[in-house]
């Protein structure tokens, strides 16, 4: 049988991403899961910054990954993103990183991007790989960001409610000249057809492309 192991940092990721993903792959697919909150709640409580030791969390994290012997690894964390393009080279298992679709999918729409946060530590992952990818495509992309770390204090706080009001919020001053608005972070997905819906421009969350990505990769193998 095929596995894939999930590395999670946040439990709403951790508790939705593997049952969504297993309705994608089938029964024949084995789904593991590897959750450490710490790697995104230490940057969260630095001003973003992701420490020398929380990269070598990561590498161990990634490491305990690879042991499972799975058919592909995938970080569903887009703050870990930056980290991977050096650190695959010191794994056979193949990673995916959660956020490689969606930004590739909002660039299709073209090159003027929204991104939208509530994690300080998601908000310049994102910008930088919109960046990089509008590069490799030699493009010019034009990037608006809006981060409000008081909607996912208030997520982790059990108080959802607040914080899609505070998510919508940030929405209504994207400028409706977009091609394309990005949720930096999969524990925003839920709202990606309000936000559509109240900006008219086109929205992308990572949990579904990114779903449909791994099973496009194991239909490979």
């Amino acid at each position: 049988m095929k596995k894939v192991m999930l590395l999670h940092t946040v439990k709403s990721v951790y508790d939705t991403f593997g049952p969504a993903l297993s309705k994608v792959l089938g029964p024949d697919v084995i789904i593991d899961n590897i959750l450490d909150t710490f790697l995104a709640d230490d940057p969260a409580r630095h001003g973003g910054v992701f420490s020398t030791a929380n990269r070598l969390r990561l590498v161990h994290d990634l490491e305990s990954a690879q042991l499972a012997e799975p058919d592909v690894i995938v970080v569903t964390c887009s703050s870990l993103s930056p980290y991977l393009p050096t650190l695959r080279q010191y794994f056979k298992t193949p990673i995916i990183a959660i956020d490689d679709a969606m930004c590739n999918a909002a660039l299709d729409k073209g090159c003027r991007v929204a991104v939208l946060a509530t994690a300080a530590s998601a908000l310049e992952p994102a910008l930088w790989k919109l960046s990089l990818f509008a590069q490799e495509r030699e493009a010019k992309v034009s990037l608006q960001s809006f981060c409000n770390p008081d909607a996912i204090a208030a997520l982790k706080a059990g108080d959802r409610a607040t914080h899609d009001r505070l998510l919508l919020e940030m929405a209504a001053k994207v400028d409706k000249k977009c091609n394309a608005i990005v949720l930096a972070q999969a524990s925003m997905a839920d709202m990606r057809e309000e936000v559509e819906k109240l900006t008219g421009v086109s929205t992308f969350a990572s949990p579904e492309l990114c779903q449909t990505e791994v099973k496009r990769f194991l239909d490979r193998i």
